[in-house]
């Protein structure tokens, strides 16, 4: 055995798995994004509802707005915030008692049976993970308040008014949290009063601590106290105007994909259906049982993975730019756009380098390597791929919600992308995800890794396992499940059509609806 190879498989290839495996335990306790992007949602779902049309009796009028908004909004919105309330109080609970633990490890100096260094490096490490875990504790506490805050209205708007009261009265008497919130929940506490106490600081507190809904809400209560016909009338002029925006974002984000869906799932019927009635003649078979001719071994696949991704994504590269001298952390999101996107393709050049070194002393290759062709069915199986995976990875992604119970950590592009309102900013991003992303992984993950498999395992084994580190690879637990599943997705395009144009396509388009929504949802 050479020392290239003992190195690669002895030292790298550990190395590398302990990374990978550190990164996805460190986004245990991490909250998953999708449920920060349900309660965006969610307030828009509220704005959406103030929605009248001229005539509110009409039936098709009431039939569209339950259609886009259910039948009970403000119910499904006050099951949604007690379920996300549940959830943070659950995360802050685990937060406390981590650094209870911490705390007694800290103040525990044991006796050394011989000298060590002045400042043991756990102690350090402990004292980090003190400050993140603090950090983690203020950012968990603020949540809590603004939930607790927009609970109180939602109850309220029910009729629950003394469960409302309460919910605000134990708000304010909490002692670990911004005296602002403890002031707004006295403010909302006397809008709802029996009989009704207005504070002198009522309006600046609302419009400063709540928005959207929450905000016009509290603001028609209190105009309606003070009896400012023309205040009044403003808030409700917005409302009805912010109200009809909401319907066609809700319609937006919701009609589309959900078309998409039906489509997807009409196609997979169809698609089995032939597959049990032709067999081996129907498209699902085409290409299935054929592998790829690969003249390399495992090795080979190590060192791409190996050096090319994960030394390239992990160390080199976050190597090379904490050395740039910038300004950390950044807070112009345009720069934090380029940032990503120089990131990414510094890490995509990097891997492709390797991967061309790797497989150069294989040239010529074989033929249907990394193949792409214009005169194909590639377009027809990239866009019915994606109407295809999005009634599969919903289903997994509402299982996986079960399993995390919003925990598990997300994508941080999806939280910049959602709060982004700058155009440009919005443009790089969707330079990043939907060219950049497609080009780069579906190159890595569908033209290398799954025919390279393929000398091992049959094909389906080959998609299997080269979807299951396509999911890993993007570092969060909670997106193993779904992106496993779009990985077979991809997978199975790839191996039936032969061209690596058609998962590209997909995956476009996938990454393509997700910015899609994230801004329709951010610009609320």
């Amino acid at each position: 055995m050479t020392l290239k190879r003992l190195v690669l498989i002895f030292v790298l290839t550990p190395i590398a798995v302990l990374l990978a495996v550190s990164a996805l335990f460190g986004s245990w306790q991490e909250p998953q994004f999708q449920s920060r992007l349900e309660l965006y949602q969610t307030n828009i779902a509220l704005q959406a509802q103030a929605w009248q049309s001229e005539d509110s009796s009409d039936d098709n009028f009431q039939g569209i707005r339950e259609a886009i908004l259910g039948e009970q909004p403000i119910e499904s919105a006050t099951k949604q915030y007690q379920e996300a309330r549940q959830s943070v109080q659950a995360n802050l609970d685990k937060v406390n008692n981590k650094l209870a633990q911490l705390r007694s490890q800290l103040e525990i100096t044991p006796t050394p049976p011989k000298p060590l260094p002045d400042i043991p490096p756990t102690t350090k490490t402990s004292k980090e993970g003190k400050q993140q875990l603090q950090k983690s504790l203020k950012q968990l506490q603020k949540l809590l308040a603004e939930l607790d805050l927009r609970l109180g209205i939602l109850q309220a708007q029910q009729g629950q008014t003394d469960t409302a009261l309460k919910t605000w009265s134990e708000l304010q008497q909490r002692s670990d949290i911004n005296p602002e919130f403890g002031e707004t929940a006295a403010v909302l506490s006397g809008l709802w009063s029996n009989p009704p106490r207005l504070l002198q600081n009522a309006q600046e507190r609302i419009q400063k601590n709540l928005e959207g809904w929450f905000r016009s809400t509290a603001l028609v209560k209190l105009y309606q106290l003070q009896q400012r016909q023309d205040a009044l009338s403003a808030v409700k002029a917005a409302q009805q105007e912010t109200a009809a925006q909401a319907v066609l974002k809700l319609a937006l984000i919701g009609t589309i994909p959900t078309f998409a869906a039906l489509i997807g799932l009409i196609l997979l019927i169809l698609l089995f259906a032939q597959r049990l009635l032709k067999g081996k003649a129907s498209l699902l078979a085409q290409n299935a049982d054929i592998p790829w001719s690969t003249p390399w071994d495992g090795e080979t696949i190590l060192q791409v993975f190996v050096v090319g991704f994960f030394f390239m994504g992990q160390i080199f590269v976050p190597l090379v730019l904490s050395l740039i001298p910038i300004p950390r952390p950044v807070a112009d999101v345009r720069f934090q756009a380029f940032y990503v996107l120089v990131s990414y393709l510094l890490v995509a050049s990097g891997a492709l380098l390797v991967l061309y070194f790797s497989l150069k002393p294989f040239f010529p290759l074989p033929e249907f390597w990394f193949r792409f062709r214009f005169q194909d069915k590639w377009f027809l199986w990239g866009l019915g791929g994606y109407c295809a995976a999005l009634p599969i990875v919903v289903v997994v992604s509402l299982i996986n919600q079960q399993l995390w119970q919003g925990q598990g950590g997300s994508n941080p592009l999806l939280q910049l992308a959602l709060e982004s309102q700058d155009g440009i900013a919005l443009g790089i991003f969707f330079s990043t995800a939907a060219i950049a992303a497609p080009f780069f992984e579906e190159i890595l993950f569908r033209g290398f890794l799954l025919p390279s498999l393929t000398r091992y395992l049959p094909v389906w084994g080959s998609i299997l396992i080269s979807s299951l580190l396509f999911a890993i690879a993007h570092l969060s637990l909670s997106e193993i499940l779904p992106l496993t599943a779009l990985g077979i997705v991809l997978g199975v395009v790839y191996t039936r059509s032969r061209n690596l144009f058609a998962p590209m396509l997909l995956h476009s388009l996938w990454n393509s609806g997700t910015l899609l929504s994230l801004f329709v949802l951010g610009s609320n």
